[in-house]
């Protein structure tokens, strides 16, 4: 299941970062705390987005897409940047990443990005 993330949703979001970061051998480059991210999805001024990818069982979040939007001044639209897509080693293959890419497909289309 993908849904879009919620303020609940931090912790395990700050988490998967650092996991990415991890896999990247870059975790010593991670600032972000829970609490900046918090402000950056959910502020009176979001900065940016995200969708979680939720194992099919047990609800648990697996994956996730992070992204902001950027503007085209030669089309006038708004389109996305995906900044982040990540699932956790133990749910690859199962098609999460796929989900989350068709899902971050029709918002697009959807917001006519």
């Amino acid at each position: 299941m993908i849904r879009t993330a919620r303020a609940a949703d931090v912790p395990a979001l700050h988490a998967m970062i650092r996991d990415l970061a991890s896999y990247e051998k870059a975790l010593d480059e991670v600032h972000l705390t829970e609490e900046q991210l918090h402000t950056a999805l959910f502020g009176p001024h979001p900065a940016a987005f995200a969708h979680l990818a939720e194992d099919d069982t047990t609800g648990e979040p697996v994956g996730f897409a992070l992204w902001f939007l950027n503007f085209s001044t030669w089309r006038g639209v708004h389109g996305i940047y995906l900044e982040d897509l990540y699932v956790r080693p133990e749910a690859r293959g199962g098609g999460h990443g796929k989900a989350l890419l068709r899902e971050l497909a029709r918002t697009c289309v959807e917001r006519g990005y």
